[in-house]
């Protein structure tokens, strides 16, 4: 099953999950946030895909921390 951004309380509550696992899951949602975007894109969707991939970040540093952190740090370097 493909998951999406919609999912990712879902999935988060699965106990059968591994950290790695989720946290792999939530990569490839971030990837494919990004990948939708095209040059056609407005700078409204472009910001969504941003707010939403440091969404997904914070939802990673519950789960590991250092990680999270590094992520988070990254993105602040875009700007």
């Amino acid at each position: 099953m493909r998951y999406t951004y919609k999912n990712i309380q879902e999935f988060m509550n699965y106990k059968t999950w591994s950290n790695k696992k989720k946290i792999d899951t939530l990569l490839e949602i971030d990837c494919s946030l990004y990948a939708h975007l095209g040059t056609d894109s407005t700078k409204a969707e472009k910001e969504e895909v941003k707010r939403k991939s440091i969404e997904i970040y914070r939802t990673i540093k519950t789960l590991d921390k250092k990680l999270g952190d590094e992520l988070l740090y990254s993105e602040d370097l875009k700007q």
